[in-house]
């Protein structure tokens, strides 16, 4: 079989690839969050799910105002991230209003320790996990941050993790347990 470039099956593959590294290179450097959004579009479009995810994860890390590697900037990401996906998911814009209210009523850090600290894990909980991003939930941000909360906060949020059998070694910037 013959592609475009007079190139066999194998050339065309190799093309796709340098393509695709050309366009994750792209994303990585971007800071638009509208193109972002087109290449997320585009990407699912054309069946390519590893271009989609960097897209929406580098979209979901430049979107909030608050400075990375903060407490506040990790929490605003997930907000972001979690809006972004029910949106698409229900084909219209989806804010989560409450948590907002929450927030500012209470604070991110207080919003986080409630959460942690619940009987039960939030819907938002389970929704990520169903979408395999352990690393946004609000628990693996207390790990992060584990100096700005309790112990028994930090052992909560550990818990949960675990329960849901997620590999806390993996979550990116969690300390091992103590």
């Amino acid at each position: 079989m013959v592609g475009k470039k007079g190139l066999g099956v194998r050339g065309q593959r190799e093309d796709c690839m340098s393509d695709v590294a050309k366009i994750l290179s792209l994303i990585e450097n971007c800071n638009d969050p509208d193109k972002l959004r087109s290449w997320i579009r585009n990407a699912r479009d054309k069946g390519e799910p590893g271009v989609a995810d960097a897209a929406f994860r580098k979209l979901v890390s430049i979107l909030p105002k608050e400075k990375p590697g903060t407490v506040e900037h990790d929490f605003w990401q997930t907000i972001h991230a979690f809006e972004h996906v029910l949106s698409e998911e229900r084909g219209k814009t989806t804010r989560l209003a409450r948590t907002r209210q929450k927030v500012a009523r209470a604070g991110v850090v207080q919003t986080l320790q409630d959460w942690a600290m619940s009987a039960k894990s939030t819907d938002g909980f389970v929704m990520l996990l169903e979408r395999n991003m352990p690393e946004l939930t609000g628990e693996a941000i207390v790990l992060r941050h584990a100096p700005q909360f309790g112990a028994e906060v930090v052992a909560a949020a550990r818990r949960r993790l675990e329960a849901a059998d997620i590999d806390i070694a993996t979550l990116p910037g969690t300390a091992p347990a103590e």
